[in-house]
């Protein structure tokens, strides 16, 4: 029962992180404009990287494609890390690091629930969820 809790509580922050940040990039906020356009790819980074998101969130949530969605959100995770680490900075436009933070915060509950479900893999592999 207890590791039942943890593990929803740890998909609802991972959901939690990554919808909160789907409003400023679909609404072309600034800041999420000024990152995809330091990293080239802006409007289509912005816009798709906020569909994967989506994606990955209500994937998270659906018992059954948990680990499906848990390794989109890791991928895309691992992506705005590495860009915060090669190109953005670790602190984008005074935010004191805030977004580099969420997304590892978000990495680490993807990698739990990876785990959680590493006996899925062999299904997800044959294409059985």
């Amino acid at each position: 029962m207890k590791k039942s809790i943890f593990i929803w509580i740890v998909k609802l922050i991972a959901v939690v992180i990554l919808v909160q940040t789907l409003f400023f990039k679909f609404t072309g906020a600034e800041e999420s404009v000024y990152i995809f356009t330091k990293l080239g790819i802006e409007p289509f980074g912005r816009i798709g990287s906020g569909v994967a998101e989506l994606i990955a969130s209500i994937l998270i949530l659906i018992p059954r494609t948990t680990l499906l969605g848990a390794l989109i959100g890791a991928g895309t995770m691992l992506g705005a890390i590495f860009s915060h680490l090669f190109v953005l900075g670790i602190e984008v436009k005074n935010d004191g690091g805030e977004l580099f933070t969420l997304a590892i915060i978000t990495l680490l509950c993807c990698i739990i629930l990876l785990f959680q479900n590493k006996n899925k893999i062999p299904d997800l592999l044959r294409f059985k969820i």
